[in-house]
């Protein structure tokens, strides 16, 4: 159903990335796999409002538009004092690998998309891209930020969790980068060192550890930012 775009060479793209540590990739599937999958995220039913609330603690709000206007004022205000210096996010999501318990299940189209990102065309894909041997599985979730949503800095550091690379897979149909949710790497003293805006159809990639953020999403912005989003493991969850 979703194929690599066949006129991407890795291997010719793989000094870049290596010398970098990051890539943004435009055209990553080909375009019949984007626009249908891109369809399928902009009405794509089940998200729920991924929220940190404190250090080690997540809330999936699956009745986060139901709640009062005060309930929802209430942990928004919260979320945006704590975000002023502590890791915090606030963004849409559907998690497509280890839903949690009770999760609505998921889109057909969606359960495709997954299936393709861990399966063998894309994971030869990044092993080439990369020259990394190790990557045998790719999680994913598929993410919405609206106005107001925002993903501060972090590393993605989990050596639990045996990630090696995070990626994000572009679909959005139109963006600016000054509507923000631009993905942001920033260096020891927060300057940002580079940016990728949201291009559709592109495949951000890099190596974990890195230290980004995605920028917040500006009121005026002309559409939600929609994206597949995961990591490259050196296992599967279950071993």
């Amino acid at each position: 159903m979703f194929k690599v775009d066949p006129g991407l060479n890795p291997h010719e793209l793989a000094p870049v990335f290596r010398r970098f540590g990051r890539m943004h990739i435009p055209g990553i599937l080909d375009a019949p796999s984007a626009q249908r999958l891109g369809q399928g995220l902009l009405t794509a039913q089940g998200w729920s409002r991924a929220v940190h609330v404190d250090e080690g603690r997540d809330v999936d709000f699956a009745d986060f538009d139901e709640a009062t206007d005060e309930e929802r004022a209430a942990v928004e205000a919260a979320t945006y004092a704590a975000a002023r210096d502590e890791f915090r996010y606030m963004f849409d999501t559907i998690r497509l690998s280890e839903p949690p318990e009770g999760a609505p299940p998921v889109d057909p189209l969606l359960e495709a998309a997954a299936a393709f990102l861990r399966g063998p065309e894309f994971l030869a894909f990044i092993r080439a891209l990369t020259g990394d041997e190790r990557p045998v599985y790719a999680d994913a979730m598929a993410t919405r930020y609206l106005p107001g949503h925002f993903l501060t800095a972090h590393d993605d550091r989990a050596d639990h969790l045996d990630r090696l690379y995070a990626y994000v897979l572009n679909l959005t149909p139109r963006w600016r980068a000054d509507w923000g949710g631009v993905l942001l790497f920033l260096d020891e003293e927060d300057h940002v060192e580079e940016g990728y805006v949201p291009v559709f159809n592109s495949l951000n990639i890099f190596r974990v550890p890195q230290r980004h953020a995605v920028s917040l999403v500006a009121p005026f912005a002309g559409g939600p930012r929609l994206a597949i989003t995961g990591w490259i493991r050196a296992r599967p969850p279950q071993d």
